[in-house]
């Protein structure tokens, strides 16, 4: 007997937590401000940058192998 009334004393508690906590959790912070102020494009600028100096060391590396090769004869 007092298992089901801890039992159901816990489902009320549940039921009374998730009714309430569920409005607050649908809206969700607003960062519009936070992010509205931060420019990106200098960011991905950087990026492809760097991507595309690694992007001619590969080039220039896989192509210094292929001379190689073509020179051995192999």
């Amino acid at each position: 007997m007092l298992n089901k009334t801890k039992l159901f004393l816990a489902s009320i508690l549940a039921l009374c937590f998730t009714s309430f906590g569920a409005p607050v959790l649908a809206a969700g912070p607003d960062l519009s401000t936070v992010t509205a102020a931060v420019d990106f494009g200098t960011v991905i600028t950087a990026i492809l940058g760097v991507a595309a100096a690694l992007i001619v060391v590969y080039i220039a590396w896989k192509g210094a192998k292929m001379v190689i090769s073509a020179v051995r004869g192999g």
